[in-house]
C-alpha cells in the first residue's frame, strides 16, 4: 500500500501544472521543421533527463501503439511477479492452438513444447513475438487488469484494447493498444529511475528491454557501443518507437508515434521509418555535440 501511494504521488508530480517542463526552443524548431511535410499524423515527445528540457509535438494526443503495447503488458507481468503470483522461471506448455500470425518465433514451436515465463517475456520484447505477447497479456490478468494497473501508475491514456471486454470500439480505432508519446516516454523514465514497481524488478525490465532484434530504426542512428532500451511498433498505417538512450552527456528519451500514414509500405524506405531514423540521429548529434555520429546505411 505504501509503495502504491508513493507511485501515485510521483505520478502527480509529473502531471501537476506547477511542475511545468521547460521547452528546449531550439530543438523544438528543429523537430517542427523535420516533420512539416510528413504525410500522416505524428506525435513526438523528447526529454533530456539531465537538463529536464523537453520538445514535443502532439505529445498528449492518443495514437495507436501497435507492438509498443507490449511494454505495458511487460509491466503487468512484473506486477504479478511483485505480488508473488508469477515467477520468471515458472514453466508453461505451449500448444499449437495458440498460433497467431505476424512477428515472432513461438508460432514455430512444436506442440507441447515446454517453455518458461522468462523466455516468453524475452521473445515478446526482443522479437516482438505476438504469441508470447498474448500469452503474457493473459498471465498478467488480461487487458482489463493491465489497464487498471496503468491508471493506478498514472498512465490514464495507455490502454490494452485487444481481447479486452468493453474496448471493442477502441480496438477498431487504435488496434491492440493506445497511448500518448509523453506517457510512453514517461513509462520508460520511471523504469530507468527504478520508480515504477520495485528497484529490483525495474532493473530486470530494463535488462529485457535492451535486447532488440529490430534495431534498424532509432537504434541504428546512435553508436552501437551506447546502451539503450527500445520498443518499436508497426502496422500498415501506423509506425512508432520509444527509446531511452544512456548517452555520455546524460540520458535522453523520446517517443515518436504516427497514425493514418499515407505510406503503408513495409521496409526501410517507409516514410515514417525514414523520418524516425532522421530524428534519432538529429537528437544524438544535438545532445552529443562532442560525439557526432554519422551512421552506416541501414543493412537490408
Amino acid at each position: 500500500m505504501m509503495k502504491l501511494r508513493l507511485i501515485l504521488f510521483l505520478s502527480l508530480l509529473f502531471s501537476t501544472p506547477t511542475m511545468a517542463q521547460k521547452t528546449d526552443s531550439k530543438l523544438q524548431k528543429l523537430l517542427e521543421k523535420e516533420v512539416e511535410n510528413f504525410r500522416g499524423d505524428i506525435g513526438i515527445y523528447v526529454k533530456n533527463l539531465k537538463t529536464n528540457k523537453v520538445a514535443k509535438i502532439n505529445s498528449d494526443t492518443i495514437f495507436s501503439t501497435a507492438s509498443i503495447v507490449k511494454v505495458p503488458i511487460l509491466v503487468g507481468v512484473f506486477d504479478k511477479i511483485n505480488n508473488n503470483q508469477l515467477q520468471l522461471n515458472q514453466k508453461f506448455t505451449y500448444s499449437e492452438k495458440q498460433v497467431y500470425g505476424g512477428s515472432g518465433l513461438m508460432q514455430f514451436f512444436k506442440d507441447s513444447s515446454e517453455t518458461d515465463l522468462s523466455t516468453m517475456v524475452s521473445l515478446m520484447l526482443s522479437y516482438s513475438d505476438n504469441v508470447a505477447s498474448l500469452w503474457c497479456q493473459d498471465l498478467a490478468g488480461g487487458g482489463k487488469e493491465i489497464n487498471v494497473l496503468m491508471e493506478k501508475l498514472g498512465f490514464a491514456h495507455t490502454k490494452v484494447n485487444s481481447r479486452t471486454l468493453g474496448r471493442e470500439s477502441d480496438w477498431k480505432k487504435y488496434g491492440w493498444g493506445q497511448t500518448t508519446p509523453e506517457e510512453m516516454a514517461r513509462l520508460f523514465i520511471l523504469i530507468r529511475q527504478q520508480q515504477l514497481l520495485t528497484p529490483q524488478l525495474d532493473d530486470k525490465m530494463y535488462r529485457f528491454l535492451k535486447n532488440q532484434f529490430y534495431n534498424g530504426r532509432s537504434l541504428s542512428q546512435i553508436p552501437s557501443t551506447i546502451n539503450a532500451i527500445d520498443k518499436t511498433g508497426s502496422v500498415d498505417a501506423s509506425r512508432g518507437e520509444v527509446i531511452l538512450v544512456n548517452a555520455p552527456s546524460g540520458d535522453y528519451v523520446f517517443c515518436i508515434l504516427t497514425d493514418n500514414n499515407q505510406d503503408k509500405s513495409w521496409g526501410n524506405t517507409n516514410e515514417a521509418e525514414v523520418l524516425t531514423r532522421k530524428i534519432s540521429n538529429l537528437l544524438w548529434n544535438y545532445f552529443e555535440p562532442k560525439n557526432q555520429f554519422t551512421p552506416f546505411q541501414v543493412v537490408e
